[in-house]
């Protein structure tokens, strides 16, 4: 079983913003034959005031789609035990880390080369 994530945020008004956590499941054989595909797309609106950019981004970026994750894998276990598949919990997704691999990843695309 192979799982990709995504995330997006908008803002849609003052102090409100709109994160999508995007997940991906795909089961496979042993012949490499798709048994399932799953592409489910968890939606949330949070109101964040007093934050500075800073925050505000590691907010929209780790602890939303946190928050999100439960309910986008509930409804994955859902669906896979209704199209007759054994149960699948995913596991736990640290969003912090995956928050701090991609600001890591983005400062050096920006960094000047010497």
């Amino acid at each position: 079983v192979a799982l990709e994530l995504n995330t997006s945020n908008s803002s849609i008004g003052e102090d409100n913003f709109e994160v999508t956590l995007g997940l991906t499941v795909t089961a496979k054989n042993e012949a490499d034959e798709v048994i399932y595909l799953i592409e489910l797309q968890q939606s949330g609106i949070f109101m964040i005031k007093g934050m500075n950019q800073e925050g505000l981004a590691q907010t929209l970026g780790s602890f939303c789609p946190n928050v999100l994750f439960p309910y986008a894998r509930e409804a994955i276990d859902s669906i896979v035990i209704k199209g007759s598949f054994p149960p699948l919990m995913l596991a736990p997704v640290n969003f912090d880390a995956i928050y701090a691999q991609a600001s890591a990843r983005a400062e050096a695309e920006t960094a000047p080369i010497q």
